[in-house]
């Protein structure tokens, strides 16, 4: 365990003395803080409207604001989560550092859940500042914090995910560039695999909305843990990580 912390930190520490992390975030904070700022007003604007027409009951911030707002952040974290993972070992076969890695006396699931697991802090950073829009929300309205806690954890699980899948791609190539490319295309694909609904019912379809990342938010955006959601992102996890592995003992037999 010392040895996957010592290497979490040492790629931790790489995020934040370049302007890598910082880039990152500004771009993240601008756009949660401009999603944030459209969902409420027009929420504001259509309650109103609605109380002066003397229209329905109040309107469900949860269901309005929250929900939309994680959804949004989804979105944007399809385009970051690859600018996070892109580096971690294309950068090592860059700078020709890579074959002192895999010869070290650290294991390769240790150098993996390392690598892996600063990625994942870094996208929680980020996540960090979503926390600061949901505090608003606290401040000025009453949402029910349970959708809010579970929405976290599904956004964070769904990042995790993805974060796996683009470690395993960093090991493929030394380009960075490539890396990143290739990982959001992969995240892409996974996303977009829910649309096969719109073709029909069958089993194959079913199969594909399945793999789809977006299908398994929806619980957790409702305040809902679903075992069958939880499992699909610990089992993607484990896939990417799995692949990472393999990819790596066969750079440690060439090295």
């Amino acid at each position: 365990m010392r040895n996957i912390w010592t290497i979490a930190r040492r790629e931790l520490y790489s995020y934040f003395v370049s302007p890598v992390a910082w880039v990152l975030l500004a771009i993240f904070a601008l756009l949660s803080g401009l999603f944030t700022y459209i969902i409420s007003a027009t929420f504001v604007r259509y309650s109103l409207e609605g109380q002066m027409q003397g229209q329905g009951g109040p309107m469900n911030l949860n269901e309005q604001v929250i929900a939309p707002l994680f959804s949004n952040i989804a979105v944007v974290g399809l385009f970051l989560i690859p600018l996070i993972s892109m580096r971690l070992f294309a950068e090592e076969k860059r700078q020709g550092t890579i074959e002192l890695l895999a010869t070290s006396p650290v294991r390769d699931v240790e150098i993996v859940l390392g690598k892996w697991l600063a990625a994942v802090l870094m996208y929680g950073a980020l996540l960090l500042v979503l926390l600061l829009d949901f505090s608003f929300l606290f401040i000025y309205g009453n949402p029910d914090w349970k959708p809010v806690a579970t929405g976290l954890l599904g956004i964070l699980l769904q990042g995790a995910c993805l974060l796996a899948l683009g470690t395993f791609i960093s090991t493929l190539t030394k380009n960075q560039i490539v890396a990143g490319a290739i990982g959001f295309s992969l995240s892409l694909v996974l996303w977009i695999l829910n649309w096969t609904t719109s073709f029909g019912n069958s089993d194959s379809v079913q199969v594909l909305n399945y793999l789809s990342i977006v299908s398994h938010m929806d619980s957790f955006s409702r305040g809902v843990i679903d075992t069958k959601d939880f499992v699909y992102y610990l089992s993607m996890i484990f896939l990417g990580l799995f692949l990472t592995t393999r990819s790596l003992e066969s750079l440690r037999w060439r090295a």
